[in-house]
């Protein structure tokens, strides 16, 4: 297995970058969710997993975020970019089924949920500071999809690792470590449960609501105390930092 491809987000929910290397901490890729957007109203982090308010972030280049007027502009909110989070920090999930049955401009239940479960405090992601994904994995849901293909950059991953397993590998990689390279040790935590990210436009790539009901279909694993989630790729975190680069060999450790 290798590195197939490296990329980090700047700006939640904002469109990301590739790189060709990058220094990893407990905190994740350097400069990844560096920034987040805070809607001034609420209080709340700006997320694109509630597409009627914030499906609009996927159209902005984080590495080029305007500023806050602007944004605000752009969004139809009033908005600004932060590079803290506020103390309890949340952010709003659309269920992701009512999003498919309704469509994106509905208003739709959703829940609350807090950043960095299991992330450093102080920082922007949902859940973990590593997010990755197989190749397998992506080109299992493209073969089941009507499409024949999907693209990994609408699950936002930070590492795509080539394997040549078959499925979905990743899944059995729970409670395992990966060495990434020559120093970078990541321990796989849970599979991520997919939102209604995947199916939004990001930047130039059209909508694909098959890009999660293919996953709801074919790939329901349970995560954590939620019981059965359609899932493709896993949480990672940092045991040992380092620096990482794009061919990188990429080992796992026997199961225990």
């Amino acid at each position: 297995m290798h590195v197939e491809t490296l990329r980090r987000y700047p700006v939640k929910s904002m469109l990301g970058e590739e790189l060709p290397e990058s220094d990893v901490s407990e905190r994740g890729l350097a400069g990844d969710r560096a920034r987040a957007v805070l809607d001034i109203a609420t209080g709340k982090i700006a997320s694109a997993k509630n597409p009627r308010l914030w499906r609009g972030l996927l159209a902005i280049e984080g590495a080029k975020a305007p500023d806050d007027e602007e944004l605000s502009r752009l969004l139809g909110r009033d908005v600004r970019l932060i590079d803290v989070p506020p103390e309890n920090a949340r952010f709003e999930r659309s269920v992701p089924e009512q999003v498919l049955a309704a469509g994106i401009e509905a208003v739709v239940p959703y829940t609350v949920g807090t950043l960095g479960g299991a992330s450093p405090e102080g920082t922007f992601f949902d859940f973990a500071p590593i997010h990755l994904i197989t190749t397998a994995t992506v080109e299992r849901i493209g073969s089941l999809g009507p499409r024949g293909h999907v693209e990994a950059l609408r699950y936002r991953p930070n590492l795509v690792i080539r394997t040549e397993e078959e499925g979905f590998p990743e899944n059995a990689w729970v409670g395992r470590e990966l060495h990434v390279g020559d120093e970078v040790v990541l321990e796989v935590i849970v599979t991520s449960p997919r939102c209604a990210v995947p199916t939004l436009a990001h930047g130039p790539l059209g909508r694909d609501t098959d890009a999660l009901r293919t996953v709801a279909r074919h790939n329901r694993v349970p995560v954590l105390d939620q019981g059965p989630q359609p899932c493709a790729g896993v949480y990672a975190r940092v045991v040992r930092p380092g620096r990482i680069r794009k061919g990188d060999g990429v080992r796992l450790t026997p199961a225990a």
